[in-house]
């Protein structure tokens, strides 16, 4: 199992560098909207739809969706200077911020919590929330001066969370943190990844300062992402477990599904992107 997953992983990991670096901002756009529909459709079995025709129109409706907004925001080519959703993204990213708050709650508050978001139809609401601001975080991202280094930047916040999360944990064990969502979830881990995202931060920005984000504020914001790639784990564990699911399917040898391994990063660009615009010098 072990080594399948590391050969998954590089053969990933090895694709998303090749991608990023040869394909303009535009066409890997192309590509996040194709990994979007793989999520959507992997979210429509977590929101219950049991009908075929109801997964594959969810899909459609989720990039249908995000390819408008993206069209909107300049993202991909569309009709110059066309509104096609009277929305700026600023109030996209701010309207994701406060979901991750109400899903904090849910989260804390399971099994209880399910009340509110148990109904399939309601879950699939979600997904829109969770899925969609997501992509469109990772492609204002991809916007931006030196624009593959920022994602690359955003991306090892949310594997140095991880990893550092998980050494801690497994070393120093203690209180879980979400014992009722994920078991193996630890405060000490949570506080080791949080750590480690800090030095991480302050070494990049140390190394490598921006002219329109200050030092303490490129830490502070890597650090709340951080924070929102948790997060957005437990919430998609949250859901598997009321679905009786391991995994969001098998597409990913050793790894299960995409959203296993995109969790994370759903919370953690939006927020990361949202502090972005709002902390910088020139926004």
């Amino acid at each position: 199992m072990l080594k399948q997953r590391i050969i998954t992983a590089l053969i990933l990991m090895s694709g998303l560098l090749l991608a990023l670096f040869s394909l303009s901002p535009s066409q890997f756009n192309y590509v996040l909207l194709v990994i979007l529909a793989l999520g959507a459709w992997e979210w429509s079995d977590l929101s219950a739809l049991s009908q075929q025709w109801q997964r594959v129109l969810y899909s459609l409706v989720v990039v249908s969706l995000t390819y408008l907004l993206a069209i909107n925001f300049h993202f991909l080519p569309g009709l110059s200077g066309a509104i096609i959703i009277p929305i700026s993204f600023l109030d996209v990213m701010g309207l994701a911020g406060l979901f991750w708050a109400v899903a904090l709650l849910w989260v804390l508050n399971y099994p209880a919590s399910k009340v509110i978001w148990g109904h399939s139809l309601f879950r699939a609401i979600v997904g829109l929330f969770v899925i969609v601001p997501s992509i469109l975080a990772v492609m204002f991202i991809l916007s931006l001066p030196q624009s593959q280094w920022l994602f690359l930047y955003v991306l090892g916040i949310v594997v140095v969370a991880d990893v550092g999360a998980y050494f801690t944990g497994s070393r120093f064990g203690g209180a879980k943190l979400a014992a009722t969502v994920s078991p193996g979830k630890s405060w000490s881990g949570f506080w080791g990844g949080v750590v480690c995202v800090l030095i991480y931060a302050m070494l990049l920005a140390w190394c490598f300062p921006q002219p329109e984000l200050s030092f303490i504020a490129l830490v502070s914001i890597s650090i709340c992402a951080a924070v929102a790639s948790v997060l957005g784990d437990l919430l998609e564990s949250m859901l598997k477990r009321h679905r009786g699911l391991k995994d969001s399917s098998q597409l990913l040898p050793g790894h299960g599904g995409i959203l296993d391994r995109l969790d994370s990063i759903t919370a953690a660009a939006p927020v990361f992107v949202l502090l972005l615009i709002l902390l910088s010098s020139g926004s």
